[in-house]
C-alpha cells in the first residue's frame, strides 16, 4: 500500500493499490496469490468480460502466451440468461475451464484476497462485425465494428447481462466497469496505421457517432441530423482549412452522447446490484475529459453521483498525466472516490514510476490501479512492488 500522511495525528494511512489480472494468469499457477500478496496489493482486478487480446505470460509455469480470440464472457454463457437476446458473447474457450473467471475469483478469495470483476462492456469487434448497424458510425458511414453503441436497446441489454452474468456466483466484492459508454476513433487494432494522421480536434469529430440511432436523438434535441453530419465531413474532409462545427450543435451532440452512456451505466448497476448483492463497491473507467471516447469515456455530469470510485487513465509518466489526476480529484470531489490506473509496462522507465505514482498520490488520489500483475515479468515485479509502498509528502491529506 503506498502511505500518505492523514494530516491530522501524523499517522501514516495507506492507499489502497488494486492490481489487475487475467484468469489464465491464475489457473495454473499455484505462486500467483502468494506472489500478489507479497507485492501489497489489497485486492485483484480480474477480467471477467474482456476483449481479443494476445496476452504474454512470462511467470506463469505452464505457457507463455494466451491468444484471445475474440472478446469474451470468462463465465459459463447460460442459454437462459441469453434467451431472446441478439447479441451474445462468446466463452472463451482458450482457457482451460468452464468457469475461468470463477474459478480465479474462488482461488484468490481463498488466499485471502479480495476480487475485483473486471468487465469490459461495449467493446467487442466480433458481435460489431455481426451487426454493423450498432455499431458506432463517423460522419462518412464507415463503422468502427470494435465500438458498440449504447444508444442501441440491444446493446444496453447486452451489457447489463454481461455485467450481471460476470459477478453472478462469485466472491466479487466489487465491480469495475471498462468501456461504459462511448468508444470512439481510436483503437489499437492489429498493424493499426492511423497514429498521427489526424490531430486531436478531427480525432474528437471523428468519434461522433453518428449511427441512425443517434442521428434520431440529435433531431429529437432540435438538431437537423443530416446537416450536422455534413458540417462534421467538411470538418475533417480533405479540404477542412476553416471548415467548423457549430458549437450548439457539439454540445447537443455531447448531451446526447452523455444521456446514452448514463442509460448504460444505470441499467449495468442496477443489473449487478441484483445478480451479486454482494457487491458492495461499483467502480468505472472514465476519464475527466467529458469528450474523451474509448475505454475509459468522458465523465457525464451524474457518473460520480452514481458510483463508488471513478478510476482515470494515467498510464504515461507525464505531467498531463498527474493533471489529469487533479481534474479528476477535482471533478468527484465529495461524491466519489478517485483512483489512478498506472502501468509498470514499458514504456515505463524504473527512474520514472515511483515519482509518477507519489505526484499522483499528493495530487489527491485516493487509490493506484496497477496495470498488469500478469504481464510484468521477473525484471518488472519490483517497479509493481514500488506502487505499493512509495512515500508521499501529502501531509495536508486527511482520510
Amino acid at each position: 500500500m503506498t502511505q500518505i500522511d492523514s494530516g491530522e495525528t501524523g499517522a501514516i494511512l495507506p492507499v489502497p493499490v488494486v492490481g489487475y489480472a487475467y484468469p489464465w494468469d491464475v489457473i495454473g499457477d499455484p505462486t500467483f496469490a502468494d506472489r500478489a500478496r507479497s507485492l501489497g496489493v489489497t485486492k485483484v482486478a480480474l477480467a471477467a468480460a474482456y476483449h481479443t487480446t494476445r496476452a504474454a505470460t512470462p511467470l506463469h509455469p505452464e505457457h507463455r502466451i494466451v491468444e484471445a480470440r475474440s472478446a469474451a464472457l470468462y463465465r459459463p454463457v447460460r442459454a437462459e440468461a441469453w434467451a431472446g437476446a441478439r447479441l451474445v458473447p462468446p466463452a472463451a474457450t482458450w482457457v482451460a475451464a468452464d468457469d475461468p473467471y470463477g474459478e480465479a475469483a474462488t482461488i484468490l478469495a481463498e488466499a485471502g484476497l479480495e476480487v475485483a470483476a473486471w468487465i469490459v462492456l461495449t467493446h467487442s469487434t466480433l458481435l460489431g462485425e455481426a451487426n454493423p448497424d450498432l455499431a458506432v458510425v463517423n460522419c462518412w458511414g464507415e463503422p468502427y465494428p470494435y465500438a458498440l453503441c449504447a444508444r442501441h436497446e440491444d446493446v444496453r441489454r447486452y451489457a447489463e447481462t454481461l455485467a450481471a452474468e460476470a459477478v453472478r456466483d462469485t466472491p466479487t466484492s466489487t465491480a469495475i466497469l471498462e468501456a461504459c459508454g462511448q468508444l470512439g476513433f481510436g483503437h489499437g487494432g492489429h498493424h493499426e496505421k492511423t497514429d498521427g494522421a489526424y490531430d486531436a480536434a478531427a480525432q474528437l469529430l471523428l468519434s461522433i457517432c453518428c449511427c441512425a440511432n443517434c442521428r434520431e436523438d440529435w433531431a429529437g434535441r432540435g438538431l437537423d441530423a443530416g446537416a450536422t453530419v455534413a458540417a462534421l465531413r467538411a470538418a475533417t474532409g480533405a479540404d477542412a482549412a476553416g471548415a467548423t462545427v457549430d458549437a450548439t450543435a457539439l454540445e447537443k451532440i455531447l448531451a446526447s452522447r452523455h444521456a446514452a452512456a448514463d442509460e448504460l451505466r444505470h441499467r449495468v448497476i442496477a443489473a449487478v446490484r441484483e445478480a451479486a448483492p454482494g457487491v458492495v463497491e461499483i467502480a468505472v473507467h472514465a476519464q475527466p475529459d467529458t469528450w474523451a471516447t474509448g475505454a475509459s469515456p468522458g465523465l457525464t455530469p451524474t457518473t460520480a453521483d452514481d458510483v463508488d470510485l471513478v478510476v482515470s487513465f494515467c498510464w504515461p509518466t507525464t505531467e498531463a498525466s498527474v493533471e489529469t489526476g487533479r481534474r479528476l480529484v477535482e471533478a468527484v470531489s465529495g461524491k466519489a472516490a478517485a483512483a489512478a490506473y498506472v502501468t509498470v509496462l514499458p514504456p515505463t522507465t524504473e527512474d520514472a514510476f515511483g515519482g509518477h505514482v507519489r505526484a499522483l498520490v499528493d495530487a489527491g488520489i485516493d487509490q493506484i490501479h496497477l496495470y498488469h500483475l500478469g504481464l510484468a515479468g521477473a525484471d518488472r515485479q519490483h517497479l509493481l512492488a514500488e506502487a505499493t509502498k512509495v512515500p508521499t509528502t501529502a501531509a495536508t491529506r486527511t482520510e
